[in-house]
C-alpha cells in the first residue's frame, strides 16, 4: 500500500461518531472553542464514562487505527490521552488547550497543534522584559483552567526573576481582590478569567481608579469579538467600562499566520482563509480551523517520515502490519511526530516536548476595538511589537510600581550660608572682646570682674559658635564616615563649650550670692582660683559623661525614612524623604544624663541669678549682667531643646532653631558682660580707678594686686541705704578728711580767742553747718536746716547790715559762744561724728563703739569731754 492510500485509509478511519469527515464539516460541528464545549457537552455532555465507550468502541469494531486525531473536551481527552500508552497509539488535538495535557510523564503520546493556555506566559514574560516591568501582581478567577494558567505563570515569573507583589483569587466578586491589589501598590495586572467576569473587573477598576496612564492590564485574548457589549450595562454603565478598558493588553496565540509565505499545502494563510470562508458560508466562524487544517498536514508527514524511517532502517515492515501491541512501529510514529517542522496556515509548526511552538499575538484596546500590536515566536523565543501601534496613555510606559526616589533631606544651603555668616560675625565679636580683656587685664575696671572668668566665657562662647558649622553638615557635604564623626565631635565641642561659659557666669554668679547672703557679717574673701576649681569640676563631670558615652554606646549614622509624599511636579512616581540622625542603642538614656545634669545646672544657676537680682556692687561690677545672662541662657536652652525634638523630622527648621539658640545666646551673654565694660573705660576711664580708692583699705589694695576679689560683708538692713547714698557717702568722706583738721583748729579758737569770735562765726559756721549736715545724712536724718544755724539764728542776731552798738553786740556774742554749757555742748556733737564718721573708713576707731571716750584712738584733747553728753553713731 502506498502512502496516499495509507492517508485515504487513516481519513476513512476519522469517519467514525463523534469525528467529523472533512476539515469543513468538524469545524461547523464544532464552532468556537467555548461553544465547542457546549455542542460537544449537548451530544456527549462531556460524560466521561460515553467518551470513553466510544473510544473503546472505535478500537474493537474499527479497522486498525494509526492515530487519533481530535479531542476537544479537557476530561475525557485527559482519560484517553493517559491510556494512548498501552495501545501504542499517538493523539493528535487541534483544541485541546487545558495545561493539565502538558504533562508529558502522564501523557507521553499526546500532542496538539494548538499551543496550550500556558503557552502564552512565555511571551507574557517576554512582554514584561521588555518594559522592564519587574514587579507584577496577578488576578485570578477560581476555576481550575485559569488556576493551572497562573501556576505555571508564577513559575515562568519565578524564573525570570520577576517579583509577583501580590496573588489574588476570586469566585464572584472580584471588587475586594482589586482594592487589595491598588493597596499592594500593583501597576502591571496579570488577569486569569472569562469574558463575564472581565467586565466586573473592569468595573471594579474603574470604582478603585485603577486605570489611566499608572495601570496596565494584561488579559486573555480568546473573548469573543465586542465581548464587553451584551455584559457592559449589568455592573456599570459603558462609558466607565470602556474608560478602564482603555489600554489593555490581550495575549493568545495566533489563528491564522499573517505572514504572505506558501505553506505546505502550496496555499499563502491569506489564500487558505478565503477558501475557508467560502466554504463555510453562513457556518459560525472557529478560530481552531487553521490549526484542524496544519493537523492533518502533520498526520501526513508523520506517516510519510515513519514509511521513509522503514525504508532506511531495511524494516520489511510497513505501516500496515501496526497494531496495538506493536511498539516498535508506535515508537516510529512517536519519533516522526516529534520530527515534524513546516510552516503552515497557523505559521511555524514544530513540537516541543509534544507541545506546539507557535506564534503569540498581542492586541490592544483602542478606541473600543482591539489592535494587533505585536506577536512572539516561541521557537526563536524573539518578540516583535509593530512600530507605533502600541499606545499608552501617559507619554511612557506605565511604571511597575510607585517609584520611590530617596530624598535626603538635607539642610538648605542658602540657610546654612546665612547662618554660617552669622556664626563667623559672632566669633569675630567674640574674638574683639577677648583681645579687649587681655589688652585691658590690668585695667581695675576689668580686674574687679575676673579677667579669667571672662576669657573662659568668651572660650565657651566660641567653642558654641563652632559647633554650629558642624551641625549644618550633612550627607550632602560629607561622606557617611565622616558624618559619624561628625556626630561626636559637634556633641563634645557644644557640651564642653556651654560649661566652659555657663560654669564661668555660674561661678561669678554664686560668688555675689555668697558675698551677699553672708549673714554672720564677717570678712568673705573669694578668689578666682577657687571659681577656677568650681568650672572645672563641672568639666570634669562632663568629660567623665562624654567618655563613658563614647566608650560604651558611640553615636552612629542612622537613617529615617518617613511616609511617602507626592511628586511636587506630579510626575509618576514618589518621594521616599530619608534623614540623617546620630543615634545610638540607648539615646534616651544617655540625654536623659545630659539633661538631668545640665537641667539642675541651669536650674540652680536660675536661682542665684534671682537672688542676687538687686546686688549692685562696685567691686562686682557685672554681677546684674551675669545674672541677666544666666536667666537668657536657661530659658532659650529650654525653649530650643523643646522646639528641636518636636521638628526632628524638619532638618532646616531644627538647625535653624539650634543655629539662632547658640547664636542668640552665645551673642547676648558676651554683649551683657563686655559692652557696659566697653562704655565704662570709653567714657570715663577713671571712675573705677575712683571708686577703688575710696571704697577699699590699704590692704585691700595689695590683695588687689595679686589679681584676688576681697569685698567686706554687707549690712542686709542698710543695703537699700547704700545703694542710694554710696555715690554721696564717698565725697562727702573726702571732705570730711580735709575739714578735720581745720575744724579742730577752729574748736581751739573758740577756747583761747574771744576776740575772734565774730571773725571765726562769718568764716567758718558754713563749714561747721555742712559737718553736722553730713552726721544729719549718714543717721539718715532729714533736716531742712543745719544745726549750728538753728543755734545761731535762735540768739537775736540782727541781720548782718543792720548798726549795733559794738560793745553790746561783742558782748553778747562771746558771752553766749564762749559759755561752758554751749562749748560742752558743740564739741559732744562735733567730735563724735569726725571719729565715727571717718576713723572707720582708714582702720580707726570701730562704728560699734559707743563713745568716742572710751576709745583707745581717741585724740587726748577729747578726753575732757563727759560722758553724759555721749550721741550714739551708727555703723556704715
Amino acid at each position: 500500500m502506498t502512502s496516499d492510500q495509507h492517508l485515504d485509509a487513516f481519513l476513512e478511519s476519522q469517519r467514525k461518531p463523534c469525528i467529523p469527515s472533512s476539515i469543513f464539516q468538524m469545524e461547523h460541528d464544532m464552532g468556537t472553542k467555548s461553544k465547542n464545549v457546549s455542542i460537544i457537552e449537548q451530544r456527549h455532555k462531556c460524560d466521561n464514562a460515553k467518551g470513553l465507550k466510544a473510544f473503546f468502541d472505535g478500537i474493537k469494531y474499527g479497522p486498525k487505527h494509526l492515530m487519533i486525531f481530535g479531542g476537544v473536551c479537557p476530561s475525557i481527552t485527559s482519560i484517553i490521552a493517559e491510556s494512548l500508552k498501552e495501545w501504542n497509539l499517538v493523539q493528535l488535538s487541534f483544541a485541546a488547550t487545558t495545561p493539565v495535557l502538558a504533562d508529558k510523564k502522564k501523557y507521553p503520546n499526546f500532542f496538539r497543534t494548538v499551543p496550550s493556555d500556558n503557552a502564552v506566559n512565555p511571551a507574557v514574560v517576554k512582554f514584561l522584559k521588555h518594559f522592564h516591568w519587574r514587579r507584577v501582581g496577578t488576578l485570578t478567577q477560581d476555576v481550575q483552567r485559569f488556576s493551572e494558567v497562573r501556576n505555571d505563570l508564577t513559575s515562568e515569573l519565578e524564573k525570570a526573576d520577576i517579583q509577583i507583589a501580590d496573588t489574588e483569587s476570586f469566585s464572584n466578586d472580584p471588587c475586594l481582590s482589586v482594592r487589595k491589589l491598588r493597596d499592594n501598590d500593583v501597576r502591571i495586572i496579570l488577569g486569569q478569567f472569562d469574558e463575564n467576569m472581565a467586565a466586573k473587573v473592569f468595573c471594579c477598576a474603574f470604582h478603585e481608579n485603577m486605570y489611566g496612564i499608572k495601570y496596565q492590564w494584561i488579559i486573555p485574548g480568546w473573548y469573543q469579538l465586542n465581548w464587553w457589549k451584551p455584559i457592559a450595562s449589568s455592573y456599570c454603565n459603558v462609558k466607565n467600562l470602556l474608560t478602564a478598558m482603555e489600554g489593555y493588553v490581550a495575549v493568545d496565540f495566533e489563528p491564522l499566520s499573517t505572514k504572505e509565505i506558501r505553506t505546505i499545502s502550496g496555499l499563502t494563510p491569506q489564500q487558505y482563509e478565503q477558501e475557508y470562508n467560502k466554504m463555510r458560508g453562513s457556518a459560525e466562524y472557529s478560530k481552531f480551523h487553521g490549526f484542524a487544517y496544519d493537523g492533518i498536514w502533520v498526520i501526513a508527514t508523520t506517516l510519510q517520515r515513519a514509511m521513509d524511517s522503514l525504508k532506511r532502517l531495511g524494516n520489511p515492515q510497513t505501516i500496515r502490519d501496526f497494531n496495538y501491541v506493536n511498539k516498535d512501529l508506535g515508537q516510529i510514529f512517536l519519533d516522526s511526530m516529534n520530527e515534524t517542522n513546516f510552516f503552515g496556515v497557523t505559521g511555524q509548526v514544530v513540537f516541543r516536548n509534544g507541545e506546539r511552538m507557535g506564534t503569540i499575538i498581542f492586541s490592544q484596546f483602542q478606541d473600543k476595538v482591539e489592535v494587533k500590536v505585536g506577536e512572539y515566536n516561541a521557537i526563536a523565543d524573539s518578540l516583535e511589537l509593530i512600530n507605533n501601534t502600541l499606545r499608552f496613555q501617559g507619554v511612557e510606559p506605565p511604571k511597575d510600581r510607585t517609584i520611590i526616589q530617596p530624598q535626603l533631606r538635607k539642610i538648605s544651603l542658602p540657610l546654612y550660608s546665612i547662618l554660617s555668616a552669622l556664626t563667623v560675625l559672632g566669633m569675630f565679636m567674640s574674638s574683639a572682646f577677648l583681645f579687649f580683656n587681655i589688652k585691658n587685664r590690668n585695667q581695675k575696671l576689668i580686674k574687679m570682674s575676673s579677667p579669667y572668668m571672662n576669657n573662659l566665657i568668651i572660650l565657651g562662647g566660641m567653642l558654641s559658635y563652632a559647633s554650629i558649622f558642624l551641625f549644618g553638615l550633612d550627607g550632602s557635604f560629607v561622606m557617611p564616615n565622616t558624618f559619624e564623626t561628625l556626630c561626636t565631635v559637634r556633641t563634645w565641642i557644644l557640651t564642653v563649650g556651654y560649661t566652659t561659659a555657663f560654669g564661668a557666669m555660674f561661678a561669678k554668679t554664686w560668688r555675689v550670692h555668697a558675698i551677699f547672703k553672708n549673714v554672720k557679717m564677717k570678712k568673705k574673701i573669694i578668689k578666682d582660683q577657687k571659681l577656677l576649681i568650681i568650672v572645672g569640676g563641672m568639666l570634669l563631670i562632663d568629660l567623665c559623661i562624654l567618655i563613658c558615652w563614647q566608650v560604651v554606646d558611640p553615636l552612629r549614622r542612622t537613617v529615617e525614612d518617613y511616609p511617602l509624599e507626592p511628586d511636587p511636579a506630579g510626575r509618576d512616581f514618589a518621594i521616599q524623604p530619608l534623614l540623617e540622625h546620630c543615634e545610638n542603642s540607648h539615646m534616651s538614656i544617655w540625654l536623659g544624663i545630659v539633661y538631668a545634669y545640665k537641667g539642675l545646672l541651669m536650674l540652680f544657676g536660675c536661682f542665684l541669678a534671682w537672688e542676687t537680682r538687686n546686688v549692685s556692687i562696685p567691686a562686682l561690677n557685672d554681677s546684674k549682667y551675669i545674672g541677666m545672662s544666666v536667666y537668657n541662657v536657661g530659658i532659650m536652652c529650654i525653649i530650643g531643646a523643646a522646639v528641636s525634638f518636636l521638628t526632628r523630622d524638619q532638618p532646616n527648621v531644627q538647625f535653624c532653631i539650634v543655629a539662632l539658640v547658640i547664636i542668640f545666646c552665645s551673642t547676648i551673654t558676651l554683649c551683657l558682660v563686655f559692652v557696659p565694660k566697653l562704655i565704662t573705660l570709653r567714657t570715663n576711664p577713671d571712675a573705677a580707678t575712683q571708686n577703688r580708692r575710696l571704697q577699699f583699705t590699704q590692704n585691700q589694695k595689695k590683695e588687689d594686686s595679686k589679681t584676688s576679689t576681697s569685698v567686706t560683708s554687707v549690712n542686709q538692713a542698710n543695703t537699700s541705704r547704700l545703694e542710694g547714698f554710696q555715690t554721696d557717702n564717698h565725697r562727702l568722706r573726702m571732705k570730711i578728711t580735709e575739714l578735720d583738721k581745720e575744724l579742730e583748729e577752729v574748736t581751739m579758737q573758740l577756747q583761747d580767742t574771744p576776740e575772734k569770735t565774730q571773725y571765726i562765726k562769718q568764716n567758718h559756721i558754713q563749714e561747721l553747718n555742712n559737718i553736722l549736715s553730713i552726721r544729719n545724712f549718714t543717721d539718715g536724718k532729714d533736716s531742712d536746716k543745719p544745726l549750728m544755724k538753728n543755734q545761731h539764728d535762735s540768739r537775736s542776731q540782727v541781720p548782718w547790715g543792720t548798726t549795733l552798738e559794738p560793745s553790746r553786740t561783742n558782748k553778747d556774742v562771746i558771752e553766749d559762744i564762749n559759755s561752758p554749757e554751749h562749748i560742752q555742748r558743740r564739741l559732744s556733737l562735733q567730735l563724735p561724728i569726725l571719729h565715727h564718721a571717718y576713723l572707720p573708713s582708714i582702720g580707726g576707731v570701730d562704728a560699734s563703739c559707743a563713745s568716742p571716750c572710751v576709745s583707745p584712738s581717741a585724740s587726748p584733747r577729747h578726753r575732757h569731754v563727759q560722758p553724759s553728753f555721749r550721741v550714739m553713731v551708727s555703723g556704715l
